[in-house]
């Protein structure tokens, strides 16, 4: 079992910046993949971006622009999120998943980020 709790969003200007974290706490450390899933009001949640084994993978709307990283230490995920446009605003979802989890996947709560034009 893993529990995910995101924190880091709010509102911002258009072209501001905002950094999210996410903790992971369970039964293992290290987990394989972790990434960032946004969904918008009436519309389906969209990968935002991936870590896996050092390798990140974004989304063409956030390349450039987004940053996800990871502290195995302390079994965290960020998503250093730069030049926000206001189609950026969406609840933010961290994600994990892991072989020694049957590759189930894992969400937080949501994080709710909001940009203003």
């Amino acid at each position: 079992q893993v529990q995910l709790v995101e924190s880091g969003g709010g509102l911002v200007q258009a072209g501001g910046s905002l950094r999210l974290s996410c903790v992971a706490s369970g039964s293992i450390r290290s987990i394989n993949v972790m990434g960032w899933y946004r969904q918008a009001p009436g519309k389906q949640r969209e990968l935002v971006a991936v870590i896996r084994a050092g390798t990140a993978t974004y989304a063409d709307a956030v390349k450039g622009r987004f940053t996800i990283s990871r502290d195995n230490a302390k079994n965290t995920v960020y998503l250093q999120m730069n030049s926000l446009k206001p189609e950026d605003t969406a609840v933010f979802y961290c994600n994990a998943n892991d072989p020694r989890l049957g590759w189930r996947d894992y969400w937080g709560q949501g994080t709710q980020v909001t940009v203003s034009s």
